[in-house]
């Protein structure tokens, strides 16, 4: 028993340090000058270059030891973790947008770090309350409920992101086809676009303009987006714009009949889910206004009603 609880309090210490750890880095990074600056600065006084010690010592002491070390703990739940899922994630993390920045190896950390938290939060709030036998039972599902917590966030980002690229790309798709009526070639239409908007989509069109200028072909470039995105209407333009092109069509014919469809598929859509709206409003209508009128109605006559029955 002694054993047990040394260990979830080990455990929920290093999660706690790596909280506080983080933070702190987080922090001591927005203050604490960059590598380039101080390099400038040692130029500008005249001085020689600094030494590559230097250079490093200018980061964050979390940055040069604590980060490289959690890096190598969490690597462990890389290990524990199939390929095939760890694809999928690397593939739902791109769809998302990459948030904050992570990687595989930090969400897998991320994931690690929630388990522990909620396993030693729930540990030590029903220790005195509960037999060891059912603590520890409670502590293992807490701990897989933590551990899964951060895929239903990954999976929440996913489908809003795609949200927004769905719902902009119709208005995108429009502006696309006055610039090449307007003139301008298809590439610098997409780069109009995305100078001019800043959301999802438009991140993501800079994306396909940037690895056109590196020399991939522009209808790689455009699968990419339909592979990245993860969106239906997305992968349909993409399909069709590269058959056009295959065949020779026009694109401002192409761009404005994917425009007029799109159009159409965003206002079924907004009624589709106009007429799910009384359906989910049935849930909270029935158990909670419904009783609170009754009680706010009847209430009052039910007193007079028990004595009259009396």
């Amino acid at each position: 028993m002694d054993v047990v609880y040394a260990l979830v309090a080990i455990l929920a210490s290093m999660s706690l340090f790596a909280l506080f750890m983080g933070l702190r880095s987080w922090q001591a990074s927005r203050t604490v000058p960059s590598v380039a600056d101080f390099l400038a600065n040692s130029m500008q006084a005249g001085g020689t270059p600094p030494a590559l010690r230097d250079l490093e010592m200018t980061r964050p002491w979390s940055e040069r030891v604590l980060r490289p070390l959690l890096r190598r703990l969490y690597r462990l739940g890389r290990y524990l973790t199939p390929s095939r899922n760890i694809e999928e994630l690397q593939r739902n993390l791109i769809r998302a947008g990459l948030p904050g920045g992570l990687t595989v190896t930090d969400f897998l950390g991320l994931r690690f770090l929630a388990g522990a938290i909620l396993g030693g939060l729930t540990f030590f709030t029903q220790a005195h309350q509960r037999p060891l036998a059912m603590v520890v039972l409670m502590t293992l599902v807490a701990f897989l409920v933590g551990l899964y917590l951060p895929n239903f966030w990954l999976q929440s980002k996913v489908r809003r992101r795609q949200k927004a690229i769905a719902r902009a790309l119709p208005d995108a798709l429009d502006m696309m086809s006055i610039c090449v009526e307007a003139g301008l070639g298809f590439e610098a239409a997409i780069q109009k676009v995305a100078s001019q908007w800043d959301n999802e989509l438009a991140e993501e069109l800079r994306r396909v303009i940037s690895e056109i200028r590196v020399g991939i072909g522009r209808s790689d470039a455009l699968h990419h987006l339909a592979e990245r995105t993860g969106v239906p209407e997305v992968a349909s333009f993409v399909a069709v714009l590269v058959q056009a092109d295959r065949l020779g069509i026009a694109i401002r014919d192409v761009l404005n009949t994917q425009a007029a469809q799109m159009r159409i598929r965003r206002r079924l859509l907004a009624e589709e889910e106009a007429r799910k709206a009384p359906l989910k409003m049935m849930f909270p209508l029935v158990f909670f206004i419904m009783p609170a009128l009754f009680a706010v109605v009847l209430g009052p006559a039910i007193p007079r009603l028990m004595n009259g029955l009396r």
